[in-house]
């Protein structure tokens, strides 16, 4: 009956002593976890442009500079080319409009919220100018249009 390295309490006395001789690794292994965090970084990256105000409008171009704009994400108003109006993605009637943004502005803090107009260049002028009259008649002041920057010279 010959003792093997591997079996008896000589073969376990051996295996303890060579796991108190090298330290047990303490340290984490973060390379899972980067990997995690690419594919969660690039997810984003592509899912972000999706999380825009849904409505697809052809904006005019401008010179214009940029609003100073404060922490709170401002309401978006969008109409179309065919005159719809839109608040964020759900499209609403022309008279609703008002009553709507003065529930949504009062749940949201008071009726000092920023509003963005959104208006296609196709649409006709007088259908944004009497959106924006509509606001200013129900006492929202901080309206301001949405455009692109202008490209070229």
């Amino acid at each position: 009956m010959g003792m093997s390295a591997g079996g008896g309490a000589a073969g376990w006395q051996s295996r303890r002593s060579r796991r108190r001789g090298r330290p047990v690794m303490a340290e984490i292994n973060v390379t899972p976890m980067v990997d995690v965090m690419l594919v969660l970084l690039i997810i984003f990256m592509v899912a972000a442009p999706m999380l825009t105000v849904g409505v697809p409008i052809d904006l005019p171009q401008t010179q214009a500079t940029a609003v100073n704009q404060d922490n709170k994400e401002p309401i978006t108003l969008s109409v179309n080319d065919k005159g719809q109006i839109f608040i964020g993605d759900s499209e609403i009637k022309r008279e609703e409009l008002v009553p709507k943004l003065q529930a949504i502005t009062q749940a949201r803090g008071g009726m000092d919220e920023r509003i963005f107009v959104r208006g296609d260049k196709k649409v006709d002028y007088g259908t944004v100018m009497g959106v924006m009259g509509r606001l200013s008649a129900a006492g929202f002041k901080r309206v301001a249009l949405v455009t692109e920057v202008e490209q070229g010279g």
